[in-house]
């Protein structure tokens, strides 16, 4: 979103969150237009296309939340996991479960003492850890996408304001228009009709 912003009348104290700029409510849309030296068509033409650019910093973020909220659940699975191979640990018990090999087909597995399970990281990438590091890291983890959800939820609230007071401000400027056009109408018919 690297277009300029002409200031407007009235503000915000936020000029932007996380590259995400603020949009400025203007209050009066006359004073908005001299300031900035555009006319109604053009102010029209560059709120539209920050309306599109907010638009689409909406649907990569929604795409973000998505895949954060499918990701919290699986750590939390993991972590159930490891936690109940450290509980058999020592115990003797082997422990017969399900896997999942690819979307939609399982192995069943029996699983003997063990002091180690091995974590995909990603990008076909898989480690083994001992279940306390593992345990540790999946904690991390869980902690890190918690915190990112908060945020990515605080942007969206935000990214919600700022197209609000866009499409509030390209109505505002809309109107101006059509009242200036109504007025240059009637100013000639006035002028006509007194002449005759």
């Amino acid at each position: 979103m690297s277009s300029s912003s002409p200031s407007g009348s009235g503000g915000d104290d936020v000029s932007e969150r996380r590259g995400i700029p603020a949009a400025k409510f203007i209050q009066d849309v006359e004073t908005y237009l001299s300031q900035s030296g555009f006319d109604s068509n053009s102010a029209l033409a560059f709120h539209q296309e920050r309306l599109q650019q907010y638009k689409v910093v909406e649907m990569k973020l929604l795409a973000q939340q998505r895949d954060l909220q499918a990701k919290i659940p699986d750590i939390e699975k993991c972590l159930e996991v490891v936690a109940t191979l450290e509980a058999r640990k020592g115990t003797g018990e082997s422990l017969l479960a399900d896997f999942e090999v690819s979307e939609g087909i399982y192995s069943r597995a029996c699983i003997e003492d063990t002091d180690s399970v091995c974590l995909w990281l990603g990008a076909n990438v898989m480690l083994e850890y001992s279940c306390e590091e593992a345990t540790a890291l999946l904690r991390n983890n869980l902690e890190n996408a918690k915190a990112s959800l908060e945020v990515l939820v605080a942007d969206l609230q935000f990214l919600r304001d700022q197209v609000t007071v866009t499409q509030v401000t390209i109505a505002r400027i809309y109107n101006y228009d059509v009242h200036q056009r109504r007025v240059k109408q009637v100013t000639p018919t006035a002028i006509a009709a007194a002449d005759a």
